[in-house]
């Protein structure tokens, strides 16, 4: 059962915020194409954000690095269209449905995922079908958008497809052990950008990890079993962002169990999820945490993944 945050919030001095508002980005919003109906509907959400930010759109098509290799899968005439028409007819829509948004078009030969993570460097967002680009050259469902969400230190937002917009705000989940202003400052931007409510649902890490047990005994808990600290917590961490965004009308809530859960749930009536991703350094290479994995692979709503140090 949600834990609703009580009474009213103080206002405490804002919190400095240099650090994020001072990276130099390029003024563009990035969308891969690849011509899968994924990537139309990402490129289709990204020029509305594009808009909305007051940036320019840029399409980025991708081709590999020995395109011949697939040739005989697709045939010539098929990877003409891929590479020469795509990008071309889906500017010219953009500019049609967008007529003040400056739409700018680059292609680019590499191994697509270093393409990408390249391209987040120099966006103030990249934007990314679900099903990742390069679905012409063989790449297993999701890949390569798995691949720079895990590798990439900026934000990148994933689109599955052109369903409706539900209409009922902003999602954030919020990890109380690490609150990422980073992912704080991009959820309520987000949300004052739409002029849309955010919710926020934090789901504290049972003391027995999230096995069969944990979830249990964490479905038994009684209504407002939560621990007040925890409540305090969660209402101070919000009020310092409800001051620098005064706007947006914030609803916050503590579910205890597994944080994908909850927030799949709570997708389903949103028109975007907001969850942080921690940088970490692996033997295995980067990755992204089961949390956030769980929520790519079974939204149907778009999910921003924001990197956090």
């Amino acid at each position: 059962m949600p834990h609703p945050l009580l009474g009213p919030l103080p206002s405490p001095e804002p919190r400095s915020r240099s650090r994020s508002r001072s990276r130099s980005r390029s003024r563009t919003v990035t969308v891969g194409l690849d011509g899968s109906g994924e990537s139309l509907a990402a490129v289709a959400w990204a020029a509305d954000e594009a808009r909305r930010r007051g940036l320019a759109l840029r399409l980025l098509h991708v081709w590999g690095l020995e395109p011949d290799v697939h040739a005989p899968l697709i045939g010539p005439g098929a990877r003409r269209h891929l590479n020469e028409v795509l990008p071309r007819t889906t500017a010219g829509e953009v500019r049609r449905t967008h007529p003040d948004l400056e739409v700018l078009v680059r292609q680019r030969c590499g191994e697509p995922a270093a393409v990408l993570c390249e391209a987040a460097e120099e966006s103030e967002l990249l934007v990314l079908g679900s099903r990742g680009l390069g679905g012409f050259a063989g790449f297993v469902v999701g890949s390569v958008a798995l691949a720079v969400v895990a590798r990439t230190r900026h934000p990148v937002v994933l689109v599955r497809g052109p369903e409706p917009t539900p209409g009922g705000g902003v999602v954030l989940g919020l990890d109380l052990s690490h609150p990422s202003d980073e992912v704080l400052e991009f959820a309520f931007s987000q949300a004052d950008r739409l002029g849309l409510p955010l919710r926020v649902v934090h789901s504290p890490r049972p003391s027995g990890g999230y096995g069969p047990d944990a979830a249990e005994a964490a479905a038994a808990m009684p209504p407002g079993a939560a621990d007040a600290a925890t409540a305090q917590t969660l209402a101070q961490v919000i009020s310092q962002w409800r001051h620098t965004f005064p706007r947006v009308r914030v609803t916050a809530e503590i579910r205890p169990g597994h944080p994908a859960r909850h927030l799949l749930d709570a997708s389903r009536a949103a028109d975007l999820v907001v969850i942080g991703r921690r940088n970490r350094d692996s033997r295995l290479g980067p990755h992204t945490g089961s949390v956030t994995r769980t929520v790519l692979h079974r939204s149907r709503t778009p999910v921003a993944v924001v990197p956090h140090d």
